[in-house]
């Protein structure tokens, strides 16, 4: 069996040092590994087979832009070497494009997500996740099944915004006791300061385009977010829950 990633790799060297196997073995699985192709040439893509090795976690295909076809053909290539799976920014024909080649594969709706679980390394704690208002559900379930995939334990807190306020301040404790805190907002991004000067971990900052005409599509809530005077807050792109989920997951990795 190839080294696919880095779960692996960690095995094998735990192997070795237990007396499971050898040092003549453990060094021929690294150079089969080595003279593995590192990349699958499907002609519209080329699948990057060893981005599990170097980062964990194997390479997260984005709908958007492709064909139902083009999608399921290189998910069934990432499955088939035994890797869990995220597609992200996916509708309904994608997902029933992808099911009929990929046993096993889950579609979530709200996220336009479509995931096969595998064995990812659990997070050291919990990541707890805010929206602003029920309109941001989407972009934050992107950034929950991102989390989760990837191994961590999230904890949703929907519709707690500023406007009132008592709603985020009955969820202090949840909130302290979290590792790191993604919170998503649209309008004027107003809830990512409210929540950094609440708890003493890192918070992710998502804006989304949901507002009227003057937050001119996430660009008033993003601009809010960088300007926050809050400590320990950082800021992804609009609408960019799937970013979002991958930062927490390093930080509750570390």
């Amino acid at each position: 069996m190839l080294l696919t990633n880095q779960v692996d790799l960690l095995a094998l060297l735990q192997d070795l040092r237990e007396g499971r196997t050898t040092v003549d073995a453990v060094q021929s699985r690294i150079m089969a590994a080595l003279r593995e192709q590192p990349f699958e040439d499907l002609g519209f893509a080329k699948v990057d087979h060893h981005r599990s090795v170097r980062q964990g976690f194997p390479e997260v295909v984005l709908g958007l832009g492709k064909t139902p076809d083009q999608i399921a053909k290189i998910a069934a290539q990432i499955v088939g070497r035994g890797n869990p799976l995220l597609v992200t920014r996916v509708d309904e024909a994608a997902w029933n494009t992808v099911r009929a080649v990929v046993p096993g594969a889950e579609y979530h709706e709200q996220a336009r997500c479509i995931t096969v679980k595998g064995d990812s390394p659990p997070g050291k704690g919990t990541i707890a996740l805010c929206t602003a208002g029920t309109s941001d559900q989407p972009v934050a379930e992107e950034a929950a099944v991102t989390a989760e995939i990837l191994g961590n334990t999230v904890e949703r807190m929907y519709d707690v915004g500023v406007a009132g306020i008592h709603r985020v301040l009955a969820q202090r404790e949840r909130l302290a006791s979290a590792r790191v805190v993604i919170v998503v907002a649209g309008m004027e991004g107003a809830l990512p300061s409210v929540v950094a000067g609440m708890v003493g971990v890192p918070v992710i900052g998502v804006p989304t385009s949901i507002g009227y005409g003057a937050s001119f599509g996430g660009v008033a809530a993003l601009l809010g977010m960088l300007n926050s005077c809050a400590n320990g807050v950082s800021v992804v792109n609009i609408d960019n829950g799937y970013g979002a989920g991958c930062i927490a997951s390093m930080i509750n990795h570390l």
